[in-house]
């Protein structure tokens, strides 16, 4: 049901003579509402000068009468008249008077004369009622306050498009799971082959090909440069200390020290997970591991592995196995096994939930805490926090809640994945953020065949340029951001606040120069696009056979080298856990039908030709690393998608 708005109540303006504040009742040309637009006619008899606001207000007929208002335009007098365009994006509900600044950035060293210094200021005090600071858990970086969805300000709730999606996949899933549950509950799981009876065929190529090839040690090493966590492998400086070879491994130790000393030794190391408390599922144990994988780089590009240890050792107990590629296959395959398992924990919890998403929602409620609405960085930053504090509270309410999914079926679960990610705040630096710095310091810069570092890099370099064109439009001097109060307050929110004092991990609190600015809301944006694609995408193509990746393991870690078949599949998740782990991977890691690309957001939130250039410019580059892109995967064998800008969400959305 559709309701008429009133016309705008009042049209303010900045007279000419002397900067004094004059308005008058009137009527605008246009008003977008979602979908529609209704058009108005009046003449105003009064010279108001350059508009500074509109003033809106709507008939108020019903308790939930609310309409979303995209945008009002204000045409001046005669053809050539200037159009004034006033961004709203917000629902306006009940009888309040709406006060929306004209779209012309503006921050406070903008305005000497102190014009908009009241709005302002009414508008962060309402916003700070508003948006709240919660804390889920104790230890944790902080999240926007409120248990549940009807909590959120309702600017922050998925529309409807996307909540009928969201809310149809999952039921679809879960019907789905259910029909899976009763053909498998009296069929034998005694081969691996029976997961195929749980596999999604037709969802994705590359889960085929995983499926097929998953036991191939080709393919467990590519995982680590381009698969669904690219987060963990890094180049080897010297052999860890964790690495205790047993006797007889001398040959072992020295073809190490050979990598080591061509720059081609590689390590994943899960020692995050060591001393995690495993889940228990059903009055059934479950366990964990804290693996480090050693792996070398051929000159082929290839990255294969030379070494498994599962456990850290332990004072006074025998050195724990090395598991080789030369052991017995279903040895070896356990192993990796264990490694994949491990690894999926770690991309959940560490590299999705918390650098992803909990991140992002710190940057949302910061911005919009410290940020008015008409601050240059909050129109740049806003349309990539959309759905993001929303999606968040349904994953603290479906998937990391009491009884939750990971409690269900996820051997992190039960509390377990808690302290895992309070462990992986101490991580949370500055640089890590960062792909120069993050790469650079990882060693995997010069690896031509880790596709993520490549195009992590470029989509980096093409953020930062366009953030630079807009700051450069707005901060003529490293002084001009010094002095910008909300700017200050806006970064110290993020740092001291969210990230609970984060400073000492290289966060500033501070900005001191456009460059610094520059870096800081790339670092942002980067956060919320590029790099929570490149680990959300992947999902599907890597989870859905899911002795790839195990979301739980049933018997501890094998301390001795005759694992068999039996011994694989009792160690593997059990049908009902591994549908469901099919199930969820489906509804969160399919291509969504209601998504914007990076870049293509149709919110129009600067007014005026110069902001529009730089964003044409943005898209204009993010078009030709997509076709770049497209031309080098059509030569590979397995394409590398999760950083195509035509794939990359604009926020975190799912």
């Amino acid at each position: 049901m559709e309701f008429r708005p009133r016309p705008p109540r009042a049209l303010v303006g900045l007279e000419g003579r002397g900067g004094r504040l004059n308005s008058c009742n009137s009527l605008v040309h246009s008003v977008s509402l979602g979908s529609t637009e209704e058009e108005f006619k009046v003449n105003v008899r009064e010279y108001l000068g350059p508009l500074l606001f509109v003033k809106l207000r709507k008939r108020h007929f019903l308790q939930d009468d609310a309409w979303f208002c995209n945008w009002i335009s204000v045409q001046g007098p005669g053809d050539s008249g200037d159009e004034f365009r006033f961004p709203c994006y917000r629902w306006v509900q009940g009888d309040g008077v709406l006060s929306l600044p004209e779209g012309t950035g503006r921050t406070v060293v903008d305005d000497p004369q102190g014009v908009f210094r009241k709005h302002r200021e009414e508008e962060l005090e309402e916003r700070r009622k508003l948006y709240r600071w919660g804390n889920w858990k104790d230890g944790l970086i902080l999240n926007v306050a409120g248990a549940n969805i009807c909590d959120l300000p309702v600017d922050e709730r998925f529309l409807e498009d996307k909540r009928i999606d969201f809310e149809a996949s999952l039921a679809k899933g879960l019907a789905d799971l259910a029909i899976k549950d009763s053909l498998n509950i009296l069929t034998g799981w005694n081969d691996l082959s029976a997961f195929n009876r749980i596999f999604w065929c037709g969802q994705s190529k590359l889960a085929e090909r995983v499926r097929d090839s998953w036991k191939e040690d080709a393919l467990f090493g590519y995982q680590f440069l381009n698969g669904a966590n690219p987060m963990v492998l890094r180049r080897s400086i010297h052999l860890p200390g964790r690495l205790v070879f047993p006797p007889g491994m001398e040959e072992l130790q020295a073809q190490l020290e050979k990598e080591l000393q061509k720059g081609t030794l590689f390590e994943a190391d899960f020692s995050l997970l060591d001393g995690i408390k495993a889940n228990v599922i059903l009055f059934s144990q479950q366990h964990l591991a804290a693996p480090l994988v050693m792996l070398k780089l051929q000159p082929d590009g290839k990255l294969l592995p030379m070494v498994i240890q599962l456990q850290l050792p332990q004072e006074g107990c025998p050195p724990p196995p090395l598991f080789l590629p030369t052991d017995p296959p279903m040895v070896w395959l356990l192993a990796k096994c264990w490694v994949r398992s491990s690894d999926f924990q770690l991309h959940e919890l560490q590299s999705h939930l918390l650098r992803g998403h909990l991140m992002a929602e710190v940057f949302a409620v910061a911005t919009m805490r410290c940020l008015p609405s008409m601050h240059p960085i909050f129109k740049l930053m806003v349309p990539h926090l959309r759905y993001t504090m929303e999606i968040n509270v349904r994953a603290r309410n479906g998937l990391v809640s009491d009884m939750g999914i990971f409690d269900q079926v996820v051997s992190t679960g039960g509390g377990g994945h808690v302290e895992l990610l309070k462990r992986a705040g101490a991580f949370l630096t500055y640089s890590s953020f960062c792909p120069p710095d993050d790469l650079a310091d990882r060693g995997l810069l010069e690896v031509k065949s880790c596709y993520y570092a490549q195009d992590a890099l470029r989509l980096w370099e093409i953020t930062f340029r366009y953030v630079e064109g807009i700051v450069n439009l707005h901060y003529k001097t490293d002084v001009a951001v010094k002095e910008d109060l909300e700017l200050q307050a806006w970064c110290r929110e993020i740092t001291e606040i969210g990230l609970q004092g984060a400073q000492d991990r290289g966060f500033p609190i501070s900005l001191q120069s456009c460059d610094q600015l520059c870096h800081f809301v790339t670092m942002c944006i980067f956060t919320c696009t590029g790099q929570h694609s490149s680990i959300h995408l992947g999902q599907l193509d890597w989870y859905a056979w899911v002795p790839n990746a195990p979301c739980t393991m049933r018997l501890p870690p094998p301390t001795t080298k005759d694992a068999t078949l039996k011994t694989v599949m009792e160690t593997l998740p059990n049908f009902h856990q591994a549908s469901l782990q099919m199930s969820i991977t489906w509804q969160l890691g399919r291509r969504q039908p209601i998504m914007v690309a990076v870049g293509q957001h149709k919110e129009e939130y600067f007014s005026g030709p110069e902001h529009k250039a730089v964003l044409e410019k943005f898209r204009e580059e993010l078009a030709i690393l997509d076709k770049e892109i497209e031309i080098r995967n059509a030569k590979l064998d397995m394409p590398y998608e999760y950083l195509r800008p035509s794939l990359v969400e604009n926020s975190v959305a799912i």
